[in-house]
């Protein structure tokens, strides 16, 4: 596994959508320079990322609802998202994660 080191700030390069409630995934891979990510959501989600088509399930990483967080990635990945389960204080209705790739 290689460290890829960012800096704390980052210039925001392409934006994808993804209108999730059941399991949907994004329309293009990663960038070829793609090393990072910000993710951000209206609604409670789960999601994946890894080679090749993914399918989220609501046992994948938890984003909770009007959340940022960025995750290191790897050139030509994708992502796929999901509406988080509802259950004890999260209340899950259909939403958008927002993905931008970052430089």
């Amino acid at each position: 596994m290689s460290f890829f080191p960012k800096q704390p700030a980052s210039r925001a390069m392409t934006t994808q959508t993804i209108a999730f409630n059941a399991s949907v995934a994004i329309t293009n891979k990663f960038g070829s320079e793609t090393y990072q990510v910000r993710l951000a959501a209206d609604s409670a989600c789960c999601y994946r990322i890894g080679d090749g088509p993914q399918t989220a399930t609501v046992a994948d990483v938890f984003l909770p609802a009007n959340t940022i967080e960025h995750v290191t990635v790897n050139p030509g990945q994708s992502i796929s998202a999901i509406a988080a389960a509802t259950n004890g204080l999260v209340t899950s209705t259909a939403g958008t994660l927002w993905i931008t790739e970052m430089s």
